[in-house]
């Protein structure tokens, strides 16, 4: 199978924005996780609990009942840019 010059553009873009997150976080300038409703609203709140539904994405939970729920944002980064990248190939 051969990748066309489109499909070749799109894998860059979307594997370089995944880096500069990930350079972000590790440099301290981006949050390591995400709370439940941020994750919502920056990438739908269907795809979200979809992801959480098929075990994609896992959140995690500090404390007891009252805490809140946080997913890792490298985690969920990836998942929406893998998909971004299923709909451009």
């Amino acid at each position: 199978m051969e990748i066309s010059t489109f499909d070749l553009q799109a894998l860059i873009r979307i594997s370089s924005e995944l880096g500069a997150v990930i350079t972000l976080i590790k440099t301290g300038k981006l949050k390591p996780y995400l709370k439940k409703n941020e994750a919502f609203r920056l990438y739908g709140r269907k795809n979200v609990e979809r992801w959480i539904e098929d075990a994609r994405v896992t959140p995690r939970k500090d404390g007891d009942h009252s805490a809140c729920w946080r997913i890792d944002r490298i985690e969920i980064e990836s998942i929406a840019k893998s998909s971004q990248l299923l709909l451009h190939l």
